[in-house]
């Protein structure tokens, strides 16, 4: 157990003028690759890594977190304002957001995406503070069993974003398990649906599928609609009306339980290795709509809609670090990277890291709350200057937004495959709109496909197939009777809806 002292000393190291700086500038960078199409936070500390090796561990890992905290609330600008998201977290606010924005209210929309993301992010980071362990081991003690009855329980929320089409987006969560499928098998390790390219063995890189669908098929859909006249990327009509550009602390405060769910969705699930923040945005968004009076509102600018996402998806950063500190497992593709920070300082994430790194474990915990006010600050300064840049013409937007893509997506997956890639998914995504499906679903399919399928083929092997073992885990049991439960229930929703 750390003593007292020790966490005084390692919130005072943390509190300095140096730290600060590096916690400053790792959050106006992650806001920025954030809030550009292509780049994305996970993009920047991966390059950022090689430059951390000269700087102390706390200001170096402190550096790499603010970078990973401000892409989050960056994301959600392009996600606003263009509908297209910044990192594939956003892509559940824009659901609400754009058409927010569209209706003259774009500050509003983005100040409530940051209002959200700080809440969540910042109630994470006190459960990770205060109760991380006991979390961790019951992160620990959730086997493949219990993984598989999550993500049925997670497909079956999808039920819930089928818009009218039951039809439809049944046929898209099922093209998003296939394309999941492609690479190499988990249980026999052997390859399928590679057709000889050998690049797709280790599957379709993430990036490229996920910028492809959200991004560069929006794009195309925008650019298409623009028979060669010259117009501002997304024209924000001015109300005239002060309250449509802030957001007032009575609508915040209607929006508490709202942010609260996604937040207590964000940080269980980004205590469970691999599930990330997508999935929990999109799982918030679902449970709130479910639970609405007004659900017909929700995809035409309801600040709730905002909100769920949000905070649901900005909570998983600090839920990430459950596991990463006290078990050395990373939830996440950036807690990986944080790992690599870990170690490139010669620390070993794990159960003695408290013990033998006590001063700098609540040092990094100073520095991951003062990420969050000044992702607060930065990001009621930075708003405005985004509400100007989308005035400039959109021949100009979204050709360097491509340029962006082309180039993030080549970096992220080490050549131009990956950029094949996202292209051969860019049109898949503007025939998939064009024709009524749904992206969302597609890409959590995607998302949770391999871990899905993975967890199946290791609770087959303890179980030697015998279904019915599934049962004797009341963990597992209850999350599969809350799967069949909600499946009905949006079920009868989409018929009620379809009827009226």
């Amino acid at each position: 157990m750390v003593d007292f002292a020790t966490i005084l000393a390692g919130f005072s190291d943390a509190f300095s003028l140096y730290n600060l700086m590096f916690v400053l500038l790792g959050v106006v960078l992650g806001q920025f690759v954030g809030a550009v199409p292509g780049i994305g936070p996970i993009m920047a500390m991966a390059i950022a890594i090689p430059f951390t090796f000269g700087l102390d561990p706390l200001p170096a890992i402190a550096f790499l977190v603010g970078v990973n905290k401000g892409g989050l609330v960056g994301g959600a600008v392009p996600a606003v304002l263009m509908n297209t998201p910044g990192t594939p977290d956003a892509a559940a606010t824009a659901l609400d957001g754009y058409p927010l924005a569209r209706q003259g209210k774009p500050l509003k929309a983005t100040k409530m995406a940051l209002f959200s993301s700080v809440t969540g992010d910042t109630f994470s980071d006190i459960v990770l503070i205060t109760i991380s362990a006991p979390l961790a081991i019951l992160a620990l003690r959730m086997g493949p069993i219990e993984i598989v009855a999550l993500m049925i329980f997670a497909f079956s929320i999808l039920a819930g974003l089928v818009g009218t089409s039951l039809t439809k987006g049944i046929i898209a969560a099922a093209l998003g398990l296939l394309v999941a499928s492609i690479g190499t098998d988990p249980e026999n390790f052997t390859p399928r649906l590679i057709f000889g390219f050998w690049d797709l063995f280790n599957g379709l890189p993430l990036p490229s599928v996920a910028i492809g669908l959200l991004a560069i098929s929006e794009i195309l859909h925008r650019l298409s609609l623009a028979h060669g006249n010259v117009r501002a990327a997304i024209t924000v009509a001015d109300t005239g009306n002060p309250d449509d550009r802030r957001v007032t602390w009575i609508e915040y405060w209607t929006c508490r339980y709202t942010m609260m769910r996604g937040a207590l969705i964000g940080t269980v699930l980004g205590a469970l290795p691999g599930i990330g923040s997508t999935a929990a945005a999109f799982m918030s968004y679902s449970m709130t709509k479910a639970g609405s009076k007004d659900p017909k509102s929700f995809g035409k600018g309801n600040l709730h809609g905002i909100a769920a996402a949000e905070s649901a998806n900005s909570a998983v950063v600090g839920a990430n670090l459950i596991p990463l500190l006290t078990l050395g497992i990373p939830g996440s593709v950036g807690a990986a990277l944080i790992i690599s920070a870990f170690m490139i300082h010669g620390m070993q994430p794990g159960p003695l890291l408290f013990e033998n790194q006590g001063r700098l474990v609540y040092g990094l915990f100073g520095a991951m709350l003062m990420a969050n006010f000044l992702n607060l600050w930065v990001g009621q300064l930075g708003l405005r200057f985004w509400i100007k840049v989308v005035s400039a013409p959109e021949s100009i937007i979204f050709s360097s937004a491509l340029l962006l893509c082309f180039v993030g997506v080549s970096m992220a997956t080490n050549g131009l495959f990956g950029v094949s890639i996202m292209l051969i998914f860019a049109v898949l995504g503007y025939v998939m709109a064009s024709f009524g499906y749904s992206l969302v679903i597609f890409i959590i399919a995607f998302f949770l496909g391999p871990r899905f399928e993975k967890s199946i083929a290791q609770s087959l092997s303890l179980t030697n197939g015998d279904l019915t073992q599934v049962f004797k885990s009341p963990v597992a049991a209850a999350l599969l009777i809350l799967s069949v439960a909600s499946f009905i229930w949006f079920l009868r929703k989409n018929v009620q809806d379809d009827a009226e």
